[in-house]
């Protein structure tokens, strides 16, 4: 007799346990642990780590990526302004520069900024200066989008309200429209500031002294004078530090603004 689709459904879903438990045993069997130990869970490198991945690693990162939030977030609100706006040549430009800076890699903008930029025009920029513009370079073009469909997604009733009470038009963009359009963004932006985090790895390619290294710079320093790797599964455990609770942030903010979608970035694929 054929199965239902429940039965079969159930059927499946106990196959998939049987052969992750398979799995499981085959690892735990042949596995050598005591290779894997020493590969990867080295305690004696993971203490001669501590206290410096904190106090400067992990603060490096917060800071470079907090500076780079900053720039990008100002930078964006005003590039989402212009993308509004109905004079076109403001339309025109912020379009072209988000276009750009959605589309080269942000490592190329590191790059610029640490050789280009010093060589073309004489200007040299400190490393905490070096990483806050390149982020914020690179996340106010994503964050100008994120903001602009954040003030779309305002009900127009409201703006209409406004209007009606007398306000000028620019009185209800900055007391109506733009609060409003923040709260419905947070959980995104949230988001971005994870991927800002995540890319101030990069600045590990500009030249950096051991008081300025970001964890993934003093991972890999670490690790060349390691036998393991060690060195690098402390400093994403240390991200992880980061990210995880900003993650728990964005989900909570998203179900204090009742779960709304706006058409960001991330969640159209471009």
């Amino acid at each position: 007799m054929a199965m239902s689709k429940r039965r079969r459904a159930i059927a499946f879903r106990r196959a998939q346990y049987a052969l992750l438990i398979v799995i499981v045993l085959l690892v735990a069997v042949f596995a050598d642990w005591g290779d894997i130990r020493r590969s990867f869970f080295d305690v004696d490198t993971a203490v001669a780590m501590f206290p410096t991945v904190i106090t400067t690693a992990l603060v490096n990162t917060i800071v470079y990526s907090t500076f780079g939030f900053a720039i990008g977030l100002t930078l964006g609100l005003l590039l989402a302004l212009m993308k509004l706006s109905p004079v076109a040549p403001w339309r025109w430009i912020a379009t072209i520069y988000i276009e750009f800076f959605r589309g080269v890699p942000a490592l190329l903008v590191f790059v610029a900024l640490s050789v280009a930029v010093p060589l073309a025009f004489g200007l040299k920029f400190d490393i905490n200066s070096t990483a806050g513009l390149a982020l914020g370079i690179v996340g106010s073009a994503y964050i100008a989008e994120t903001i602009r469909a954040g003030i779309k997604a305002v009900p127009k009733g409201q703006i209409e309200a406004a209007r009606s009470l007398g306000m000028s038009q620019g009185r209800t963009l900055l007391t109506v429209t733009i609060p409003q359009a923040f709260r419905i963004v947070l959980p995104p932006l949230t988001n971005e500031l994870i991927m800002l985090i995540k890319d101030s790895s990069l600045i590990s390619v500009v030249g950096l002294t051991a008081l300025d290294y970001e964890l993934t710079k003093f991972g890999r320093e670490t690790l060349s004078r390691s036998p393991s790797l060690t060195p690098l599964l402390v400093a994403g455990l240390c991200y992880l530090i980061i990210t995880l609770p900003l993650g728990q942030l964005s989900r909570y903010l998203e179900r204090r603004t009742g779960g709304r979608k706006i058409d960001t970035p991330e969640s159209t694929g471009v």
